[in-house]
């Protein structure tokens, strides 16, 4: 069973680094999961592995998309009819981190939306920040090329205290294999201000890989939350100032097209 699953971990490193307008830079060893929605059911047979129930690791639907009780696949299906991207019987992976001992917190989870043909149709990026709110940018995908995908989009949703408004996202994908990795840059009419990345090796789903996960990161929710705090506490230290939080946008998901114009 497990040698078939699209489903598995990914092993690697978070690194941020700020370009102005102080410099400043942080690399995290981190392991993130890729879960197929429609493995859900294979998934929650793991010993320390359970779905919408706690367990030292535990993957929760309502921990993404609208947060309510309505399956993850059928919540991002719907969009993707909403939006005109026909994906037909298609797979959805999301890359995100699960709970740990019942807690998590995501600042970027990635769903790959995949046509009944197995090509990447959309990519679903859905942001939260630290005072509870969730947004998402949904773009399709025109081509892959040399197994990298570009993508672009306005930044329409309030992130770090310390980044202002009025920038955009350059986005850089190797889609979920052996490796993966996502890169974003962020932009202002000056040039690149901030760069983010996250690249990682895929191991297989096991009763074993799940316990040595663990071992590696047994503190991975904390270093996630206690991470954002702490580089937020440096920058101020460093003299950043703190940007004005403008309300949350009315709408949940920016729909944006190929060229990066945000159509809604």
């Amino acid at each position: 069973m497990n040698q078939a699953l699209h489903s598995g971990i990914y092993l690697g490193e978070v690194m941020h680094q700020r370009l102005r307008p102080v410099k400043h830079r942080f690399v995290y060893r981190v392991s993130a999961w890729l879960i197929d929605l429609d493995e859900l059911e294979a998934l929650d047979q793991f010993k320390w592995l359970s779905i919408d129930r706690f367990n030292l690791f535990a993957f929760y639907q309502r921990d993404h998309g609208d947060g309510s009780s309505t399956a993850l696949k059928t919540q991002i299906k719907a969009l993707l009819q909403q939006h005109h991207i026909d994906t037909g019987s298609g797979a959805i992976r999301l890359l995100c981190y699960p709970r740990l001992f019942g807690y998590v917190f995501n600042p970027l989870s990635v769903f790959y939306c995949y046509n009944a043909s197995g090509d990447l149709s959309a990519i679903l990026y859905e942001v939260s920040n630290t005072f509870g709110q969730r947004h998402s940018y949904l773009i399709p995908v025109e081509t892959t090329s040399a197994n990298a995908i570009r993508q672009q989009a306005d930044k329409a949703f309030y992130v770090s205290p310390f980044m202002p408004m009025q920038t955009a996202y350059q986005f850089r994908l190797q889609p979920p294999d052996e490796n993966l990795a996502v890169m974003i840059r962020q932009t202002d009419d000056q040039g690149p201000l901030f760069d983010a990345t996250f690249s990682g090796r895929r191991i297989e789903i096991t009763q074993q890989s799940i316990l040595k996960t663990f071992i590696r990161h047994p503190l991975m929710t904390l270093k996630v939350i206690g991470g954002i705090h702490w580089e937020a506490l440096r920058l101020w230290r460093k003299g950043m100032k703190v940007q004005p939080r403008p309300d949350q946008p009315s709408y949940r998901v920016s729909l944006v097209n190929t060229q990066g114009v945000t159509l809604s």
